[in-house]
């Protein structure tokens, strides 16, 4: 009886048809390894919810089995599940300096063991199993990020991570065409590759561009420069750094998250900064105001963040004061515009000189353009091609591309999360599915907030909720007080007067079913109640508030 072929199995458990929550399992046999376990930042109608992290069921069904966590970088869309993820998993976990060092301060946040962290250098091998992961430097918009090559024993899987090709880096790093172009010449199985700018024509921008416009807007700038951005992107705050080193201004860091990154990066060596450059922020005072740049966070417009909450004259330390130049050095995430354009607006109406949007030239991207991509797939030249990172939009123009390129339409694997993709050294197919979703993250609860508890609170949000209280004798079902009708979020009670009386008529109505009954069945006078209510509300306001009604027994 012949043998039966071996197969390597991908398994994305999330990144794929979504921005965000990257983490993806390489199997085989019964050895896995896991590259990257990020977090999502959470949609609208995800009311009240703080992050969103895969669902790592396979992983806790299959804990002997992984080898590995191997980090790409340290942006949270990479890193920011895994707080959660090693509570539940003991198991080793590779990254770079930078990485690890941003993780480390997460995991100290949330009480978790740091002891399994290991710190590789880029162009670093490593062994996990069956598995040999090498580490490759790419360019991207923090710094020690890598792409990977994982030898397995049907083939090479080349991640790229999220990267672009910048030719003039801020740290003179550029990514390691070689490394990838001698991957190619010794055969690629399967590559997996960043598909976040798939639909952008052209090459992305040097982030050496970026500092060309902060020497525009400073020299231009009558007084204090507040320079927002995100707390991870380490280039854009060195640049922001030599820019006021070159106008002699003193920098302070605002923000909690910002302040982590700064003090990890300027500790390892990710930021340089002359001495005495970089001050308190309760310093400022004690300098004239066009002597003074303020780094902050809150360039997504978060409720939070410290731009929003100066925006608001709400910020304890900073106040907008006019002539302020504010610089608004990032885009808004898919989703986020209303709230940035908020703070934009309400900067402006404290007097302040807001700078923002991409014409500006005070943000580019960090994610490789098509022509970029062009050149990774050439240089790489796999059989199999799986486009990972991006919206399912964005992985069909990049599988677009691929084809273009030359690759078969059968050898290009569009995923979702949860399928299990299955190769030989010849071929590939969908094999099955594994669990695979999103877990909510509500203040410390982990999961506790699923659809039914979304639904609640969409629908409280929008017609509010009506509590009815009534206290009824056990033995007949005589109501002994009430019924009580208090409103919130759907009519102010005093003002309604009419309506509320109606209301409580109706209720005494469903009740009255009730009376004389031996053994009441409360579950039924309470949907009677319900459904009584809900049809004479809706007639007269044309709104559907939650009804909850509560009987006592006494």
């Amino acid at each position: 009886m012949a043998k039966q072929q071996q197969k390597l199995q991908i398994i994305p458990l999330g990144g794929l048809g979504e921005i965000g929550k990257n983490m993806t399992v390489i199997r085989y046999e019964d050895e896995m390894i896991v590259i990257d376990a990020g977090l999502m930042f959470p949609d609208e109608d995800m009311l009240g919810v703080d992050i969103v992290i895969p669902d790592i069921t396979y992983l806790l069904e299959n804990k002997d089995a992984i080898k590995a966590i191997i980090l790409t970088h340290g942006h949270e869309d990479h890193i920011g599940a895994l707080p959660f993820v090693l509570k539940q998993i003991s198991v080793p976990v590779y990254g770079t300096r930078l990485t690890l060092g941003i993780l480390e301060g997460r995991l100290k946040e949330s009480g978790v063991d740091s002891s399994n962290l290991h710190a590789v250098m880029q162009g670093d091998i490593i062994n996990a199993g069956v598995f040999s992961v090498g580490f490759i430097r790419v360019n991207h918009s923090i710094p020690d990020a890598v792409g990977l090559s994982i030898r397995t024993p049907l083939g090479m899987i080349v991640h790229t991570g999220d990267f672009k090709l910048d030719y003039t880096p801020i740290d003179g790093k550029m990514t390691d065409f070689r490394r990838f172009s001698d991957l190619g010449n010794k055969g690629v199985l399967v590559l997996m590759a960043d598909s976040t700018n798939a639909e952008v024509e052209g090459h992305t921008q040097s982030e050496s561009t970026v500092g060309q416009a902060f020497d525009k807007a400073f020299h231009s700038a009558r007084q204090r420069i507040i320079v927002a951005t995100f707390s991870s992107n380490v280039h854009r705050i060195q640049q922001v750094i030599d820019t006021a080193v070159r106008y002699k201004r003193k920098v302070a860091i605002l923000g909690r998250s910002m302040e982590n990154v700064v003090s990890i990066s300027l500790e390892l060596g990710y930021i340089h900064a002359p001495e005495g450059i970089i001050i308190n922020i309760d310093e400022i005072n004690n300098y004239p105001m066009n002597k003074i740049v303020i780094i902050t966070t809150g360039s997504q417009g978060e409720p939070m963040s410290a731009l929003t909450r100066m925006s608001q004259s709400d910020h304890k330390k900073v106040g907008i004061v006019p002539d302020d130049t504010v610089i608004i050095s990032a885009t808004p995430i898919p989703g986020n515009e209303k709230l940035v354009a908020k703070t934009i607006d309400n900067l402006m109406k404290l007097g302040a000189h807001v700078i923002y949007g991409r014409s500006e030239g005070i943000h580019v991207s960090g994610h490789a353009s098509r022509e970029e991509l062009k050149l990774m797939h050439n240089l790489v030249r796999p059989k199999f091609f799986i486009p990972v990172h991006g919206e399912y939009h964005h992985l069909v123009k990049h599988a677009q591309l691929a084809k273009e390129l030359g690759m078969p339409k059968e050898n290009i694997f569009i995923g979702e999360n949860g399928q299990i993709l299955e190769f030989t050294r010849d071929k590939g197919v969908v094999g099955g599915r594994v669990t695979a979703g999103m877990v909510m993250v509500d203040g410390l609860g982990v999961g506790d907030v699923g659809n039914i508890v979304l639904r609640d609170r969409k629908q409280l949000s929008q017609d509010g909720i009506l509590i009815v209280v009534v206290a009824m004798d056990a033995r007949n079902g005589r109501i002994i007080s009430g019924p009580d009708i208090v409103s919130r979020g759907f009519v102010y009670v005093r003002e309604s007067e009419e309506l509320m009386t109606g209301a409580r008529q109706k209720v005494e109505q469903a009740l009255a079913a009730a009376e004389g009954q031996r053994i009441p069945e409360w579950s039924v006078i309470k949907t009677n109640v319900r459904d009584a209510l809900g049809r004479y509300l809706y007639e007269k306001t044309r709104r559907r508030p939650m009804i909850l009604p509560i009987v006592m027994e006494m």
